[in-house]
């Protein structure tokens, strides 16, 4: 009996020794940046490899309005603006960035702060020679955007934030989603999680019902996109952006940037408990303009393209006008694309 107590023993020790090394290897993954997309290309910065994409007419020519850089959610990619792009392209320049951690960028294994990330993106502005634009972040591309607002206002002259509210206290991930982040276990999940399960997990950050492999050009873009990822990125991003919000919320980030803001949430958005709230808890920004997309998740970017893609033409359309910028657009309230 005792032989058999020891055997038990052993094999649980082996296997916590197991979880730890597998949790110190893929604490330290790392990977290095590579071109995804047509168009790509690699834009070797201080802080890491990152990937663009540049499309559309550019001021040098003597076309277009001002230029639009898109930055994407967590655990996401630039593809999530695959079906938006085209419409926003036509008559403006448009910059799409893979984060640090994500899509084709480089995966080091740490340096992923909020306020890093968008030193990276002012980097990548700088380089590709973009000031003035309108930076349409989405969730955690929200946080990135108004962080550079704050440090870079010279490259920013409206801010745009799809679907992210000002702090978590307006709610969050599922219990399920919240373990992949516990020590020991989290690795594990991440190690082992089949696609069925990924998809899954991918399923709140759209309305219910929706079909995920309609809203990209690759049907299984969000299985690509989490095989992208290390566990580092994926838990470092997180913890980032839950103290950047902790440390001041957005709403009051913002104010402080004095750069016009529009806010844009899906009604059927599954990440808060009441979208509506959380949108207008961005009401006490002077003049900043709240739209609700009816029938949208939270990624109405990915969801309905063409009605988010006009809200956000009609904010860029004011870009470049310092009497707006110094007296932002009044509250246009409870505007909702489509009706």
């Amino acid at each position: 009996m005792k032989r058999r107590w020891k055997i038990l023993i052993g094999i649980v020790i082996a296997l916590a020794a197991l979880i730890a090394i597998n949790a110190v290897v893929l604490d330290q993954q790392t990977k290095a940046a590579e071109v995804t997309i047509d168009g790509g290309r690699i834009l070797r910065l201080p802080g890491g490899g990152v990937q663009a994409t540049d499309q559309g007419p550019t001021r040098g020519a003597g076309r277009g309005g001002a230029p639009i850089v898109l930055i994407h959610c967590y655990g996401c990619s630039l593809h999530w603006w695959d079906r938006i792009e085209p419409y926003l392209a036509r008559d403006h320049r448009v910059i799409r960035i893979d984060l640090l951690g994500f899509g084709g960028s480089e995966k080091p294994s740490g340096g992923y702060s909020i306020e890093g990330e968008a030193q990276l993106v002012a980097a990548a502005m700088n380089e590709l020679d973009v000031t003035g634009a309108v930076v349409v972040g989405h969730s955690l591309g929200a946080d990135v955007a108004v962080s550079l607002a704050q440090q870079a206002s010279e490259l920013v002259d409206r801010v745009v934030d799809i679907d992210e509210a000002p702090d978590d206290s307006f709610g969050g991930l599922s219990f399920l989603a919240s373990l992949a982040y516990a020590p020991g276990i989290g690795e594990a999940l991440w190690r082992l999680s089949p696609d069925f399960a990924v998809r899954d997990q991918y399923e709140q950050a759209f309305a219910p019902g929706f079909d995920l492999s309609t809203g990209f050009e690759n049907p299984d873009q969000v299985i690509d996109d989490f095989h992208q990822m290390t566990y580092g990125s994926y838990k470092d991003v997180s913890n980032a952006s839950n103290e950047f919000s902790d440390e001041q919320p957005l709403d009051d980030r913002m104010r402080s940037a004095t750069v016009p803001l529009m806010v844009i949430f899906g009604t059927e958005d599954q990440i808060w408990d009441d979208p509506k709230q959380a949108a207008e808890a961005f009401s006490d920004v002077p003049g900043a303009r709240i739209a609700m997309v009816k029938g949208a998740g939270h990624s109405p970017n990915v969801e309905q393209p063409a009605q988010t893609a006009r809200l956000i033409l009609e904010f860029a359309a004011d870009a470049g006008d310092e009497s707006a910028a110094e007296h932002p657009p009044r509250n246009v309230g409870r505007r909702r694309a489509g009706g």
